[in-house]
């Protein structure tokens, strides 16, 4: 028998997500209790470290994997290590399939030899993505459900698809009770590199006189935007009441126009800007529409969008502001 320990694992804590799911636990859970593995943050470290036991770790090094789950033996992993940027993997594809595929197999692996000689089986909340579903997101098939067919558009999206696969894969091979969190857009708090985020940067860089226009992208996408904090929400409810094996989307209720969102940054700053579309921004393809339906997950836990993106846009400008003083 393998006595709990009741540790809590997060791989990924320097990055957007993982930092607040962090805070989430830290509230409520012993710091020795709250292990966080990160590497190559794209936070400030600072934001995390008193809060959690911290690890440097590449998941790409299986033993180094391996030794972390066997020796803290925790009874939740939220896995949401990954590079995480659509336009990144377009430049790195193999970089992005190794570091989120394979990096989920030595998760995976690391549990199946603990749990070898033991009645070890902790819940695995996997962080996929809407991107999967890829070319399935027209307007007139939105909002997507778990059913609908997978295809990605970029190597990001093939990459969180063996994710997907994966966990089921070890769930039915296995037993190990892997959950498939789909992600659809999110944003909050030390997001960089989505619309949002460069969008609220960009006018700061306007409002202190660093450029005069806000550079903007595709204008025409229109994507359903989730709070950081409601997605944490989310993902802790799914660890406790979650199906093992299923997949569950987790989308924002509304769809913003990306001019829509620039509207309510304008709000926030009481000022009107002007726009640049720049050509170097735009993505060789890009999902017309994200809007995935949430109502599985809404149906096993209770969950409920609470943040509106005007409360959304107005932390991220003020954390933002924080950090130049």
């Amino acid at each position: 028998m393998t006595e709990s320990t009741g540790n809590i694992l997060i791989t990924g804590t320097a990055g957007m997500v993982g930092s607040h799911l962090l805070e989430h636990f830290s509230a409520t859970t012993k710091r020795e209790s709250l292990i966080g593995t990160y590497h190559s943050p794209t936070i400030h470290l600072t934001d995390i470290l008193d809060l959690c036991v911290p690890v440097e770790l590449d998941v790409r090094d299986a033993q180094a994997v391996k030794k972390i789950v066997h020796e803290f033996r925790p009874e939740k992993i939220f896995h949401l290590a990954a590079q995480s940027f659509p336009t990144v993997s377009w430049k790195k594809p193999v970089e992005t399939m190794d570091i989120n595929a394979n990096g989920t197999i030595n998760l995976f692996e690391a549990i199946v030899s603990l749990k070898k000689n033991s009645d070890y089986n902790p819940a695995v909340v996997v962080a996929c993505s809407s991107a999967e579903y890829g070319a399935s997101l027209t307007p007139e098939n939105v909002p997507v459900n778990e059913n609908t067919e997978l295809l990605p558009l970029h190597p990001y999206g093939v990459s969180k698809v063996a994710q997907d696969l994966l966990t089921y894969q070890y769930f039915k091979s296995h037993g190990i009770r892997g959950i498939r969190a789909r992600i659809f857009n999110t944003t909050g708090p030390r997001k960089i590199n989505d619309a949002v985020s460069d969008f609220i940067q960009r006018a700061l860089d306007v409002v202190n006189g660093k450029s005069e226009k806000l550079r903007v992208g595709n204008l025409n996408t229109q994507r359903a935007i989730t709070d950081v904090r409601d997605l944490v929400s989310a993902l802790v409810l799914l660890a406790e009441k979650g199906t093992a094996g299923e997949a569950y989307n987790i989308s924002g209720d509304k769809v913003y126009r990306m001019t829509q969102v620039i509207e309510v940054i304008e709000k926030i700053f009481n000022r009107k800007f002007l726009i640049d579309v720049d050509q170097a921004l735009m993505r060789p393809t890009d999902e017309p529409i994200i809007f995935g339906d949430s109502y599985k997950l809404k149906k096993a836990t209770g969950w409920k969008q609470k943040i509106s993106l005007e409360e959304t846009v107005g932390d991220m400008v003020n954390y933002l502001r924080r950090k130049e003083l």
